[in-house]
């Protein structure tokens, strides 16, 4: 083979695998900007899903729960009466969130025992907090404590920040 055929062949290599390199590198940006939807998507549907709970809990329609938090209530008190009951849903369905991010292994047993501690006192504050635009884990306008779509924590399922999860050292239980 002559060398202006060799130089050729090499020019013909070097172009097809730097194509090939930058489809790679476009595929992979889409699969992570992808991913990334998924996963707010997936925030969504647990966020609406937390809606449809507190309205059954209450028996009062979402539309009304925003309204009435945007006007400065408390979901307690649009709770009224079932308060309690409330709370006690919250904190069921937040446990179930805590031992599926244990299954998962995004949380540590002794964080999940953290967190468990902690939860009663965090759900009373934030169905106790007064809203404001679109109030507590009821909208997208609620920002909570953290400035952004109002989505909690592992477990949090919107209802504002977490509790903080203490580091591990090493050893998961």
């Amino acid at each position: 083979m002559s060398s202006k055929k060799k130089v050729i062949a090499v020019v013909i290599t070097t172009v097809a695998l730097t194509v090939g390199s930058v489809g790679i590198s476009q595929a992979a940006s889409k699969a992570k900007v992808g991913g990334h939807a998924a996963k707010h998507a997936a925030k969504d549907a647990d966020h609406a899903a937390l809606q449809a709970l507190v309205s059954k809990t209450i028996g009062v329609d979402s539309a009304t729960i925003r309204t009435r938090l945007a006007a400065g209530e408390s979901l307690g008190a649009i709770a009224g009466a079932k308060k309690a009951e409330l709370i006690a849903v919250l904190i069921a369905d937040h446990t179930t969130r805590i031992d599926a991010g244990v299954a998962a292994g995004k949380l540590t047993a002794a964080q999940a025992t953290t967190l468990k501690a902690e939860l009663t006192a965090h759900v009373t504050s934030k169905v106790d907090r007064v809203g404001g635009k679109g109030g507590p884990g009821m909208g997208k306008g609620d920002k909570g404590d953290r400035g952004h779509r109002g989505h909690g924590g592992p477990g949090m399922g919107g209802l504002g920040k977490a509790p903080k999860i203490p580091a591990t050292t090493g050893a998961s239980a």
